[in-house]
């Protein structure tokens, strides 16, 4: 069920100012929000280098995409978190 408003000016105005409006919740996910980010970045850090790493055994594959074994191998053996 939808409602048609025709009158805008029929509601009450209230300030943003007005102590009843600033008892909203505060967010709290933010920090939830920001500690999944690192993780699924580091998780995605570290599948990838597994994949590089099974990767460097072909030299076609490493030659499509632009690296040497040893780079390949060199990025691989970083640790996830850099």
């Amino acid at each position: 069920m939808s409602t048609l408003i025709t009158d805008p000016f029929s509601f009450q105005f209230i300030p943003a100012d007005d102590p009843p409006t600033r008892l909203h919740q505060s967010n709290s996910g933010a920090g939830r929000a920001v500690g999944w980010r690192r993780w699924s970045g580091s998780a995605a850090r570290r599948r990838l280098r597994g994949a590089l790493r099974e990767l460097a055994e072909d030299k076609h594959l490493l030659a499509d995409i632009g690296l040497t074994r040893e780079q390949a191998l060199e990025e691989a053996a970083k640790p996830f978190w850099r």
